[in-house]
């Protein structure tokens, strides 16, 4: 008897933890024809840019290049000193413009006075990218995290709603994906993530092991989870399985992520437009 009254207890006590699970984990499933433009896509990584930088990443040249090619475009947005949105992937400007600032240490008159390595492309502003694209294939926009947040998604959103062509959103950060969760349900949202390892020294063992596997979910209930390529923890592969479209970052070999995969983020080669 007090065998079948532990047995029972555990029963409930394992039961109410997976479905605490599912709670957490689970994403909100966008319905065919909020996915329709952007499944079964590849999507070139920051633009169609060059490995030897001729065509720099983030570029008015990289995205015009894409975009004439018929690729979907995955681009990052963030602010600069006097709030403008610009498209940049880097908190700093070392990398990609050898300069010793961070990007939002600079007003955007400063930035485009800044090349994009050793071409004569300079950072763009969002509003320049979308009349540049004009529609005409589907965007994936990554909000950066930074120290001002709900302004850059406010802006962002205010920004894309005279936009006509098919965009969706994505961040690292819950906090972001959940803004528009709220403020911005109609487009569809996706959750970034990686490895626990890839989250460290940024963030203490406890925080990248529930970045990694999707425990705030909850949060922003995102509509796709896109992953580093690679292996995925039992949590992120239950997300997909109960709906999440899945995406993938960031390819460099032709016919080897599709598979498994909804969206292919890719970069330094030429896919096919689509795949099955």
């Amino acid at each position: 008897m007090g065998r079948s009254k532990g047995a029972k207890v555990l029963g409930r006590t394992l039961a109410g933890a997976a479905a605490l699970t599912v709670f957490l984990v689970a994403p909100y499933r966008p319905g065919r024809q909020k996915a329709k433009p952007f499944k079964k896509r590849n999507f070139a990584h920051r633009g169609l840019h060059t490995e030897d930088g001729k065509i720099p990443e983030n570029s008015i040249a990289a995205f015009n290049a894409a975009a004439d090619a018929g690729y979907g475009i995955e681009l990052d947005v963030q602010l600069s000193s006097d709030g403008r949105v610009v498209v940049f992937h880097d908190a700093t400007l070392n990398r990609v413009c050898g300069v010793d600032s961070r990007v939002d240490e600079k007003t955007y008159a400063e930035l485009r006075e800044i090349s994009l390595g050793s071409s004569k492309q300079t950072i763009p502003l969002f509003i320049d990218v979308l009349k540049c694209i004009g529609g005409r294939v589907p965007l994936i926009v990554e909000l950066k995290t930074g120290k001002h947040n709900r302004e850059l998604c406010r802006k962002t959103r205010d920004i894309l709603s005279s936009y006509s062509g098919p965009v969706c959103v994505e961040s690292f950060d819950p906090r972001i994906v959940c803004w528009f969760r709220l403020h911005a349900p109609q487009y569809m949202r996706g959750q970034l993530s990686c490895p626990k390892e890839d989250y460290k020294p940024a963030y203490s063992d406890p925080v990248a092991f529930i970045l990694s596997n999707g425990l705030l979910n909850f949060l922003g209930r995102p509509n796709f989870i896109a992953y580093k390529i690679g292996p995925k923890g039992l949590l992120v592969r239950l997300t997909e399985f109960l709906g999440a479209v899945r995406a993938c970052w960031t390819s460099r070999a032709v016919g080897v992520n599709e598979n498994g995969n909804d969206m292919v983020i890719f970069e330094y080669y030429h896919p096919p437009l689509t795949f099955k």
